[in-house]
C-alpha cells in the first residue's frame, strides 16, 4: 500500500473508532443526541430498549422487541461499542473488532430490516435502499481496515503484532 493510501486508512479506521465510541457515550451518557439525558445508561435507561423495542418490520421484529431492555444485551451492547471503537482509535486487534463489529452490525441490520418498503401499519418505511445500507457498509469498512493493517499507520498495530501472545495467534491482529 502506498503512504497516501495508508495515511488514508489510518483516518478512516480512527473515524470508524470514533462513530462507536460516540454511540457509547452518547448512550452511557445522554448527551442529547440519539439519547436524552434522562435516558441515559448511568441514568436508568437502557441501551437497548428505544432501538429493539422500535423494531415494527422483517421476519424478526418479535424477537428484536423480546430483546429490548435485557440487561446482558445492555452489557454486550455497550461492551462491543466500547472494545470496538477503543480498538479501532489504537489500531490493536482489528480483525477481532472487525469481527465483532461485523456481527453487531449485521443484527442492527436485520433489526432494520432495509428490504421492507412497508411497516406492520402499512406506512412506508422510508428505507432508502433495500440492501445497501450504512450498517452493511460499515462491517466491509470494518473488514477492509482489518485486511489492510490500517492499526500500522498512527496507531498501535506494528507494536501489537510483535506481542508474543499476538505473534502466535494472528487472529488477534
Amino acid at each position: 500500500m502506498t503512504t497516501t493510501a495508508s495515511k488514508i486508512a489510518a483516518v478512516l479506521r480512527i473515524a470508524m473508532g470514533l462513530v462507536f465510541l460516540w454511540a457509547f457515550l452518547d448512550k452511557l451518557f445522554g448527551l442529547g443526541y440519539a439519547t436524552a439525558s434522562e435516558s441515559a445508561w448511568l441514568n436508568g435507561g437502557s441501551p437497548t430498549e428505544g432501538y429493539l423495542s422500535g423494531v415494527d418490520v422483517g421476519p424478526f421484529a418479535a424477537t428484536m422487541n423480546s430483546l429490548a431492555g435485557a440487561a446482558w444485551a445492555d452489557w454486550l451492547f455497550m461492551a462491543g461499542l466500547l472494545g470496538i471503537g477503543a480498538a479501532l482509535l489504537l489500531g490493536v486487534g482489528l480483525r477481532v473488532s472487525a469481527a465483532a463489529g461485523t456481527v453487531m452490525l449485521m443484527l442492527m441490520w436485520l433489526a432494520a430490516w432495509p428490504l421492507a418498503r412497508f411497516t406492520e401499519a402499512g406506512e412506508l418505511t422510508r428505507s432508502t435502499n433495500p440492501i445497501i445500507e450504512d450498517h452493511l457498509i460499515y462491517a466491509l469498512v470494518l473488514i477492509l481496515l482489518a485486511a489492510v493493517y490500517a492499526g500500522n499507520t498512527w496507531g498501535l498495530g506494528r507494536r501489537w503484532a510483535g506481542v508474543g501472545f499476538v505473534r502466535h495467534n494472528h487472529w488477534l491482529r
